[in-house]
């Protein structure tokens, strides 16, 4: 599994929030755990297949957008029993 971040710029208000999840989800359509934060300007996601930066820095792009980053790392779920 990979953690994606991604650093966005434009992102003013929940609105913003919810617009840039919304194209996450549809451009990755197995992402899980799908969160943008205008205060930090970074939305995050975890997904199973490859990330094409390309396609969903274009996706944000066309929504008013600018995608400054993608930055991707494995993940691991924590357990908490063994």
């Amino acid at each position: 599994m990979t953690k994606a971040t991604l650093k966005i710029e434009g992102m003013m208000c929940g609105m913003c929030e919810a617009h840039i999840c919304d194209v996450i989800r549809k451009t990755i359509p197995d992402a899980s755990k799908v969160k943008a934060s205008k205060s930090k300007g970074e939305a995050t996601f975890l997904t199973e297949t490859a990330v094409d930066e390309e396609e969903l820095k274009k996706a944000i792009g066309d929504t008013g957008y600018t995608c400054l980053s993608v930055q991707k790392e494995p993940f691991e779920k924590k357990r908490w029993f063994f």
